[in-house]
């Protein structure tokens, strides 16, 4: 995903419509946003099950054009629908049954009429005719649309990167993630000589009569909008099987001709990342589609089954380590974190752009996990403590809703030092684990809210964390421990925060003894813990990240 590296719709539940929504409600969103954003009864009224987008590259015009099936099963009765592209794309035609449909354009936009009205339940298709100069990205993967790129020979390297801005920048789609396409074919027309490597499996190349070679990608298994992605270049294409979890996996490599001979950089971390991965999560969720790591010119982009990387075959950062511990130094951050989005983004996907902390927060905290599997739990708390200095808590983690709008670019940093509390109140590693694991399988495939991840864990564990995720998640500022000596020499605590009846247990002790936790609400609790003075006692604020007050 398009780090900062410090580095949905109109129904929500009671736990959605909260202080996140009124803080944003100050901000002034366009009709364009709430027709991006926005689930109305145009787009919940049909259920896609499957695409063929069919699309050729004009490399040296910087063009496209093509077409797209949409195969969908209607949801309810209906004569008109929504789908998106951008503006700045023309849409030729749209055919149904052999006709003409006509249709309107508003912003990104486009609205279809039917002929008659389509029941709830049939399965119909209509195809999109479409072309023109997509929008060129000019900081990808951090902006969005086509990266035009040449390797060192002079030779076209092109790729997409749309998470955020939409799929839309590109192709016809309905462009919202809470409707993931169950499966499909993509074929990509470019000059022969280069390669397209997208999304799936290569089931056909074909040869066309315009010095053009036609890639034909299959996807079997449910993918979001902004993960279907084309790559183009000069590859040369290693294979392997990796004996995995579910059974052999196919690991696939595509690079530039000029770095054949740095492919071992990327075998070494793909094996070791997927050994921690499917330890800490299960198995990788889209074995019947393979894994591939395909190099581009961008940094990067967690493009379903197919990982786009550009972090030049450093390990860490582009060879720097955030965390300033030196742990992010001994791995290749982009194929982690990317990997890490294959069950955290793709495997289980926001249904609104607003709770994309649920992918960022928790890729960002699979590097931990990382750590922790190949070099201990200490290495890994060192290194989401040496996270923290990245965190601005500058606003709530949660965006609004409806608008296609995320989030503070704190979901990353705070968002994993954020789920290592929360393993540390569970205080179980191996029950910490299952969690993970259960997530992976509960939410297999499928689209989720804030108010899923906090229900499931709360059910999973027996504590309630809705106050926890609220102030983390939903608030900006942190929760402050206030700490009073009382006259007996005991302590008293009590949490200081927005969220109301805040409660989260914490890890107290004398300095130099082991310590406990104690369950700590907003009115003060007496600890029982005898100290001489306040600076003998010792708070967990190596694995909590709170501010502390003492009198």
């Amino acid at each position: 995903m398009k780090y900062l590296f410090i580095s949905a719709v109109l129904f929500f539940s009671a736990v959605q419509t909260s202080y996140a929504q009124l803080l944003h409600a100050r901000e002034i969103f366009s009709k364009a946003d709430s027709l991006r954003g926005t689930l109305t009864p145009l787009r919940t009224c049909y259920d896609i099950q499957y695409y063929h987008l069919d699309v050729k590259v004009d490399i040296p015009n910087k063009s496209i054009s093509g077409t797209n099936l949409f195969r969908f099963k209607a949801t309810t009765d209906f004569q008109k629908l929504q789908f998106d592209l951008f503006e700045n794309l023309s849409v030729d035609k749209v055919t149904y049954h052999g006709r003409e449909l006509p249709f309107s354009r508003a912003y990104n936009a486009v609205f279809v009429d039917f002929p008659q009205v389509i029941e709830k339940g049939r399965i119909d298709s209509f195809t999109v005719h479409y072309s023109g100069t997509p929008i060129a990205a000019t900081r990808a993967p951090w902006d969005g649309g086509f990266d035009w790129k040449k390797d060192s020979t002079g030779k076209p390297w092109v790729a997409t990167a749309c998470q955020g801005l939409g799929a839309s920048v590109w192709w016809p789609n309905k462009d919202h993630q809470s409707d993931e396409v169950d499966s499909m074919l993509i074929s990509v027309a470019v000059p022969t000589g280069l390669m397209n490597v997208s999304n799936g499996r290569l089931i056909k190349t074909e040869q066309l009569p315009d010095n053009y070679t036609k890639y034909h990608w299959k996807v079997v298994n449910p993918i979001n909008n902004y993960n279907v992605a084309l790559n183009i270049g000069d590859y040369a294409h290693f294979s392997e099987i990796y004996n995995g979890e579910k059974g052999p996996l196919t690991f696939d490599y595509y690079v530039l001709q000029e770095n054949k001979g740095k492919i071992e950089h990327l075998r070494k971390n793909a094996r070791e990342t997927l050994q921690a991965f499917e330890h800490w999560f299960g198995p990788y969720p889209f074995y019947e589609d393979g894994y591939k790591l395909v190099e581009t010119a961008h940094l990067g982009m967690e493009h379903q089954s197919a990982v786009a990387y550009g972090n030049k075959y450093k390990n860490g950062y582009l060879g720097n380590d955030g965390s300033g511990t030196g742990w992010g130094l001994k791995w290749d951050f982009i194929v982690v974190h990317e990997t890490g989005h294959e069950w955290y983004g793709n495997n289980i996907t926001s249904r609104d752009l607003a709770d994309m902390w649920i992918h960022e927060s928790y890729t960002n905290y699979s590097e931990a996990l990382f750590i922790d599997y190949h070099y201990g739990k200490r290495a890994s708390q060192e290194y989401v403590y040496g996270n923290r200095k990245a965190i601005r808590n500058d606003r709530p983690m949660q965006g609004p809703y409806g608008v296609n709008k995320e989030g503070s670019g704190d979901m990353y940093p705070k968002g994993g030092v954020f789920h290592h509390m929360i393993r540390t109140i569970i205080d179980d590693d191996d029950k910490w684990r299952s969690i993970l694991r259960k997530m992976n399988k509960t939410f297999y495939h499928q689209t989720v809210d804030y108010a899923d991840i906090v229900t499931f864990l709360n059910a999973e564990t027996g504590i309630n964390f809705d106050s926890i995720f609220a102030q983390y998640v939903q608030h900006k500022t942190l929760p402050t421990l206030e700490v009073k000596q009382m006259p007996n020499g005991q302590i008293a605590c009590r949490w200081m925060a927005e969220t109301p009846n805040f409660q989260m247990p914490i890890h107290l002790g004398v300095k130099g003894q082991k310590s406990q936790q104690y369950k700590v609400g907003s009115t003060f609790t007496t600890i029982p813990l005898e100290i001489a003075k306040i600076g003998d006692l010792d708070i967990d604020t190596f694995n909590y990240y709170i501010r502390v007050s003492t009198q």
